[in-house]
């Protein structure tokens, strides 16, 4: 079976259309030019090396290179065959708070990054740690979204994590229940498999009961392990880059503050570990936690392996823009005295 990595770049064909329509516009526009100095037949003795192949053959030659280096990045692939594999993991769900309050300086000083960028940094290099694990990504402010199912796809991981925004959740407040029972829900439901939650929050909640949430999963031996982040001194929550901060209905700047005693207490009912966001070892201590779980047998993994194709386009490529340096405008000398159109 024949396919290509990138089909989409097929598209980049019609330059062939397009290149030769110029070519054909730009002759057209060359013989109207020599008309202005006199009939063609008069002008030729004067032109004696001017071919009339060559530049047609030059054309054909770069429609052709153009060719082989659209199939070249879209990739052509053949000879695909079924290969499996079986892995040894867990499942992680990881709740991440994307509430206004993550905008707030996640250390003591007012410029410094945010919540959410440092929420984003840690789970990248988490999720690098994670190999044959799966995993599945929930944001949550107001409301709970699943924003990636359980998954051992960690590129498109990578990719939802960074696309997330504030933005995201029209409803603002910080529901950390909400978030944990919607992860409990999105587990597989072999009970065998081993499972954690890793919450990322400032855990400020205003909106239901985290900790009957925490007790719940507890129960269905889902370890709930918490990265909590900024600090119990406060921050402002800043809006846009005009140096504006939120402000209560009162007008007053709003002071958001890392609820420490919260966070902890979800990961004691958890039976899982509280690790501060801005310690250096925030990323090995939660792996080494994960690791306490038992690993177990993930579902076989089929793929197909296909043979790349685009180094054949590519030789052929180059091949082509070889004979391209080597072939000029002007006829070539054993050439000249052949006329291909006359007996």
């Amino acid at each position: 079976m024949f396919s290509f990595a990138n089909p989409y770049l097929l598209y980049l064909l019609l330059l062939i259309p397009a290149v030769f329509g110029l070519y054909v516009l730009a002759r057209i526009a060359r013989k109207r030019n020599l008309k202005l100095y006199g009939k063609p037949s008069t002008l030729a003795p004067l032109m004696p090396d001017a071919s009339k192949y060559t530049p047609g053959l030059k054309l054909v030659l770069s429609l052709l290179i153009i060719a082989s280096l659209v199939i070249v990045l879209a990739r052509p692939r053949a000879g695909a065959k079924e290969e499996t594999s079986e892995v040894q993991g867990i499942e992680v769900m990881i709740c991440l708070d994307v509430s206004n309050s993550m905008l707030a300086s996640s250390t003591d000083d007012p410029k410094g990054v945010s919540r959410l960028q440092r929420a984003k940094l840690i789970l990248e290099k988490l999720i690098d740690q994670l190999k044959n694990d799966k995993v599945g990504l929930i944001v949550f402010a107001g409301d709970a979204y699943t924003q990636l199912p359980v998954t051992a796809d960690f590129v498109s991981a990578k990719m939802f994590l960074n696309s997330i925004t504030t933005d995201m959740v029209p409803t603002q407040g910080t529901a950390i229940g909400a978030a944990v029972d919607m992860a409990i829900a999105s587990f597989t439901p072999d009970e065998e498999m081993q499972k954690a939650i890793i919450i990322i929050t400032d855990g400020e909640n205003f909106e239901d009961d985290p900790i009957a949430a925490v007790q719940t999963a507890a129960k269905q031996g889902i370890q709930v392990d918490v990265i909590g982040l900024g600090t119990t001194k406060g921050a402002l929550i800043p809006l846009g880059k005009n140096g504006q901060f939120m402000r209560d209905d009162n007008g007053n700047p709003v002071t958001t503050r890392l609820n420490e005693e919260m966070a902890q207490q979800m990961a004691r009912e958890g039976n899982g570990i509280y690790v501060q966001g801005a310690s250096s070892s925030v990323v090995k201590d939660v792996d080494e936690q994960l690791k306490t779980l038992a690993t177990s047998n993930l579902e076989k993994v089929t793929y197909m392996a296909s043979a790349e194709q685009f180094p054949v386009f590519g030789w052929i490529a180059l091949v082509l823009l070889v004979i391209d340096v080597f072939v000029l405008e002007r006829k070539f000398g054993w050439l000249k005295k052949i006329n291909f159109f006359s007996r």
